[in-house]
């Protein structure tokens, strides 16, 4: 994929708009587990729209933080998926989202050297069943429980034990600065260039001065703008999605929005 590409979260009420090559975005990001299960008319949809656009996947169960065990089934899904689309990106999640069952919540890793090295090593595992790299969003998060390492500092350790990619959520990056009270900037710094290849930037809601609320439902502000324009500056141009769950605006707002993003871009030519 181009560095200097956007990208769109494909959702139902956006399925129309791709069908016609109405979005303003290089490629369009799905969940897996939204296409998996179907067949006919639904993914004979899919498969005219990635015609128009090129797919990435962004999953939503992997769960690799989880003490469950991986669920094989699901990943043989996974990577007959991604080849049948022609998908080359797959990303997730450095969350659990399951304990002896879904748990339908995106729930934090403790920040500890034990952590560390337990979902490292289901990276790998899933790297080799898939045959392709994993790529790990960092995620907002509301408490930490008895950490060791920073957030920052887990970030980093799992990608080079897990020897992973990752995918640079500027809006997750801002929620939390706010809600953990550290400076977005120099969490930007710390990260490495190397690993990033794919990001997001997102709305959120302002509950109180001190909590913020990473929620997809609401347009981006200057502030996380302003974010992505600096990391650009210090890694780099990757690839960036726009991310909107619901409260959708007109297409003609989110084509806006999505040609922010590639005028950002443009000053780091």
């Amino acid at each position: 994929m181009r560095s200097h590409s956007v990208g769109l979260g494909l959702r139902n009420e956006l399925l129309e708009a791709a069908l016609a090559g109405d979005i303003d975005a290089d490629f369009l990001e799905i969940a897996p587990e939204n296409w998996i299960p179907f067949k006919g008319s639904r993914l004979e949809k899919l498969g005219k729209i990635a015609g128009r656009y090129q797919l990435t996947c962004h999953g939503l169960s992997l769960s690799i933080g989880s003490q469950d065990s991986l669920n094989q089934n699901f990943l043989k899904d996974v990577k007959r998926f991604l080849t049948e689309f022609d998908i080359e990106i797959y990303s997730e999640h450095l969350s659990y989202c399951s304990h002896n069952g879904q748990l339908y919540d995106l729930l934090p890793i403790p920040f500890t050297t034990d952590a560390v090295a337990y979902v490292s090593e289901r990276i790998k595992e899933v790297q080799d069943r898939l045959g392709q790299a994993l790529i790990l969003e960092n995620v907002s998060y509301y408490a930490s429980p008895s950490p060791q390492l920073t957030e920052l500092e887990f970030i980093n350790q799992v990608l080079e034990a897990g020897d992973c990619k990752l995918l640079l959520d500027v809006n997750n990056v801002f929620v939390n600065s706010v809600n953990h009270s550290y400076d977005p900037y120099e969490f930007i710094d710390g990260l490495p260039s190397e690993r990033i290849v794919y990001g997001h930037i997102a709305g959120h809601h302002e509950e109180y001065d001190d909590l913020y609320i990473d929620t997809h439902g609401a347009s981006v502000k200057d502030e996380v703008f302003q974010l992505l324009d600096y990391a650009y500056g210090r890694h780099g141009v990757y690839p960036t999605l726009l991310e909107r769950d619901f409260n959708f605006p007109s297409l003609e707002e989110l084509n806006q929005e999505l040609n922010r993003i590639k005028a950002i871009q443009a000053r780091h030519e």
